[in-house]
């Protein structure tokens, strides 16, 4: 979906058509973006950039607080037009989904007569515009649905996959962020085909483990199956304070309630976690996360409260000015799974039926 916070709000809201729009916090308060309409990204506002900031970049910015109930709603509606056109859908955030259409609702042969029949019922039912990426693999298609945003279309087929590689930057790659791309240009590494041909050991200097998964990009080649039903790897909350917290009793109470929201998602969800990790943000933007994992998994608030209060003490918390502070749950356990799982492991072997040759 293009700018999706801000495209909900521009529908919505007549008056906001047309003007540059960012949808976040209160830039008095630390305030950051989560949205910003296209009238706004000429003037440099973009996502996860301070309010402050964003208005210092453009003075006439209208500034929407969120509305995640109704974003969500908007973006329910959209996955029921993507589900309805095949059942292959995995989604990746509120406004963004692969979608495997090799068969289809329609029998398209063609991948970009699905895209355009999704964007035409987008646009028609909702109101709202889309850019579609078709490829052959997901790495591709990713790329190719940023490509001429916003309401756009990008086809590679296979036989221009080569030539499109060729024209992206190294950082195209994913997992390859601004400072693994800048390490990467120190060493001569430019382009996106450059990994190609570049030495292993240079390489993986400046990318570790990655090595392998980066060439087979680079090489564009991706077999990741489009999953429907991929499950949640992990789950948090986190929260930018008006002001620095320096009082220990203060944070200790702000992260406690984080990590029994988090417990509460575990429960409505059904699961369970194995590790507990907090996040610390001090005054001066230094980062720092502290886990703990431990057998057996677990949905109870009070124990992953008090696992996230005992990582903090592992902190300069309280000594230092807090900015930010997090708590998640990784390593998720589906209790009814795992329970199956181990019935059919334990089950004795199932018999085989003896069948009777006659000859003749």
């Amino acid at each position: 979906m293009d700018a999706f916070y801000a495209s909900v709000e521009q529908r919505d809201r007549p008056e906001l058509r047309g003007k540059p729009v960012a949808v976040g916090g209160d830039p008095e308060q630390r305030g950051v973006v989560a949205a910003a309409s296209y009238e706004a990204r000429v003037f440099g506002v973009k996502s996860a950039i301070p309010m402050a900031r964003a208005v210092r970049l453009c003075p006439s910015l209208v500034i929407v607080p969120p509305d995640f109930g109704r974003y969500r709603a908007v973006s329910q509606e959209v996955f029921k037009l993507f589900r309805a056109a095949t059942p292959l859908v995995e989604p990746l955030s509120l406004d963004e989904a692969y979608l495997d259409v090799t068969e289809n609702a329609w029998g398209e042969r063609l991948g970009r007569e699905v895209a355009l029949r999704l964007k035409t019922q987008i646009r028609e039912t909702l109101g709202l515009t889309a850019s579609a990426g078709v490829a052959p693999n997901k790495f591709l298609a990713k790329i190719a649905s940023a490509w001429r945003k916003p309401d756009g279309l990008t086809v590679i087929a296979p036989e221009r996959v080569e030539r499109f590689l060729r024209q992206l930057p190294v950082d195209a790659l994913w997992g390859v962020g601004p400072v693994t791309a800048a390490r990467l240009r120190e060493r001569g590494i430019e382009m996106l085909v450059d990994v190609r041909t570049a030495d292993p050991a240079v390489l993986r200097e400046a990318v570790g483990s990655q090595v392998d998964w980066l060439r087979q990009l680079a090489e564009g080649r991706d077999d990741r199956a489009v999953e429907p039903n991929r499950a949640a790897k992990s789950c948090g909350t986190e929260n930018t304070f008006a002001t620095d917290l320096t009082n220990l009793d203060e944070i200790r109470g702000a992260l406690d309630e984080m990590a029994r929201d988090t417990a509460r998602w575990l429960q409505k969800k059904a699961l369970q976690c194995r590790t507990v990790t907090i996040k610390v943000r001090y005054s001066d933007f230094s980062t720092i996360t502290r886990s703990h994992s431990q057998k057996p998994p677990t949905n109870d608030a009070d124990d992953i409260a008090a696992r996230a209060r005992a990582l903090l003490d592992r902190t300069d918390a309280g000594r230092r000015p807090v900015r930010l502070l997090g708590a998640s749950v990784h390593n998720l356990i589906d209790p009814a799974a795992r329970e199956a799982d181990e019935s059919r492991a334990a089950a004795p072997p199932a018999a085989l039926p003896f069948v009777r040759r006659e000859d003749g």
